[in-house]
């Protein structure tokens, strides 16, 4: 007896000896297909995240506070990697734990984020001065070199979110003399930023140009479909741009063409994700993730392993919303990525998919309706919106619209129809009631509608009809009422038409006009996004609230 219970005691010192040496090698621990995470010493605080004072209190700042109960978590370790210039530290070492509870997500002020002063005062001179809830989430995990997925309401600073920590280290605001990765040679293009769209991309061009300042313009360029191949091509190789903005067509052709040298890139950004992950863009993002970021040094061995991940390039995504196409992608195409929402981060490893997940190569992009809806889209709104609904026949449906924008006294209008050709038809009936219109849609030019665009920003077009060209991306904070003539097709696409009022924290309203039929189609997408839709209806130049 005794000889067995003395070997029983030899078993268990061996099993904890063998434990605590494989929890120096990993800190995920495998749990019946589950992602388990061990507690940990560290959390993310200003001081862990390198930057020189610690915030004291945010009572400033309430809109910023911590949701309460948040579990805290720890991510994955990475292993060093040497870069070379400027950096105090000489390393990227392994990632500190994630204290979800005292993450730094309440600031007062852009300095309190480690951005540089020079970019500071560029930020505060366009009168930018405390940042939004996501940007205060997003940019210490970004300069923290994580892979991240940026999930917020649109309108709350998403690109922001991303542009800050990127130019915090590229280009002449940075803080310090980084000159990228131990690759030999010098690294021209630095940072590739994907949009789905022409006006998405355009518009991130102009938020790069602004903080930039007029005299270092040129350290961006733009590659959007629709433009001159050959003078973009020409500006490439004359300005020598650190940060490309563009389609993927475009981007992967001239990529293809050998004109565009993007190994060395150090950052990747796919804007508007989930869209960048529709079937017609595959084979021009499969291209764009093939090579942006990919080092010829960095190629020996699995390419899909995270030493060669980390090796090639940091990688952003961001979408108001994340269905689980996103989350599948996120997890082939980066490296231990985090999800960054308003109030949290979390290790993608901890959201488990419905359905097969392609680790492998290219991820599933033709996701189904089901994973569409697999994540909740209440997040992807603003919260300053009103929500409304009214009935009336299709024929009227038009004039229903011009007396919601007088009852609403709305002075920028963005209705939404779900067919082309019933644009123009709505223009000329509103047009022929003294009301000044214009559509918007994918046949028009370059031209046209980016004067279109301007002429609704400067107030000379009062209602913009459109199709779901616009629900995405584009930045008009002018819009004080969103119209949907067409119904959506899903609570995706009701949360993005709604997202273009109500942005940055101003307030908003959306009125669905229906026909009676249509009114359950209503209620269900309101009661997927937790929304109050109230009936209403307009008369004598009143809104009026019906009770149901």
């Amino acid at each position: 007896m005794p000889v067995l219970v003395l070997t029983r005691a030899l078993l268990l010192v061996g099993d904890s000896l063998a434990l605590r040496k494989f929890s120096q090698f990993t800190r995920i621990a495998p749990f019946q297909g589950n992602v388990r995470f061990l507690s940990g010493s560290g959390s993310l605080t200003l001081a862990s995240l390198g930057l020189k004072s610690e915030i004291k209190t945010v009572s400033a700042n309430e809109k910023n506070k911590l949701q309460q109960g948040v579990s805290t978590i720890e991510v994955p370790k990475r292993r060093e990697q040497k870069r070379v210039g400027g950096n105090k530290t000489g390393f990227v070492k392994s990632k500190n734990p994630v204290d979800i509870k005292t993450a730094p997500f309440a600031v007062e002020s852009f300095s309190e984020l480690g951005l540089p002063p020079l970019l500071v005062e560029r930020l505060e001179k366009e009168g930018f001065t405390v940042p939004t809830d996501v940007q205060a989430a997003a940019v210490p995990t970004v300069l923290k070199n994580h892979d991240v997925v940026i999930q917020s309401y649109t309108g709350s600073g998403k690109t922001l979110a991303y542009l800050l920590p990127i130019l915090s280290r590229v280009g002449p605001l940075r803080g310090e003399t980084l000159n990228g990765y131990e690759t030999g040679n010098k690294v021209d293009i630095e940072a590739v930023i994907v949009a789905p769209s022409r006006e998405l991309g355009m518009q991130i061009v102009r938020e790069v140009e602004k903080l930039l300042g007029p005299a270092n313009k040129k350290l961006v360029q733009q590659l959007v479909g629709g433009a001159n191949r050959s003078r973009q091509e020409e500006a490439l190789r004359k300005n020598k741009p650190s940060i490309v903005v563009g389609t993927p067509g475009r981007i992967a052709e001239i990529s293809a063409a050998g004109k565009l040298p993007t190994h060395g890139c150090r950052y990747l950004v796919l804007d508007e994700v989930d869209q960048l992950l529709a079937f017609s863009f595959r084979e021009d993002m499969k291209r764009i993730i093939d090579h942006v970021g990919r080092r010829p040094g960095a190629c020996r061995g699995e390419p899909n392993s995270p030493l060669v991940k980390r090796a090639a390039r940091q990688t952003i995504m961001v979408s108001a919303t994340v269905p689980f196409s996103v989350i599948r992608a996120a997890r082939s195409w980066g490296c231990d990525p985090l999800l960054i929402q308003a109030n949290k981060v979390v290790p993608l490893e901890s959201l488990t998919p419905s359905g097969p997940v392609n680790i492998s190569g290219t991820p599933s992009i033709t996701g189904s309706s089901s994973d569409v809806q697999a994540m909740p889209c209440v997040q992807s709104l603003p919260p300053n919106l009103q929500h409304y609904y009214t009935i009336t026949r299709i024929q009227h449906k038009v004039d229903m619209l011009r007396r919601c924008v007088h009852a609403m006294d709305a002075k920028c209008v963005i209705a939404f129809m779900n067919h082309t050709k019933q644009l123009k038809d709505a223009v000329y009936k509103l047009e022929a009631r003294g009301m000044n219109a214009a559509e918007l849609h994918g046949d028009l030019s370059k031209l046209i509608r980016s004067t279109i665009l301007k002429k609704f920003r400067n107030g000379e077009i009062r209602v913009l009809l459109t199709n779901e060209l616009s629900a995405r991306g584009l930045d008009l904070p002018e819009c004080d009422l969103v119209v949907n003539l067409g119904l959506p097709t899903d609570s995706v696409h009701y949360a993005h038409r709604a997202g273009r009022t109500g942005r940055l924290g101003r307030k908003g309203t959306v009125v669905t006009i229906c026909e009676q039929p249509e009114v359950f189609v209503v209620k269900k997408l309101g009661k997927q996004l937790s929304l109050s839709m109230q009936a209403c209806e307009f008369s004598e130049g009143n809104l009026v609230i019906i009770e149901d």
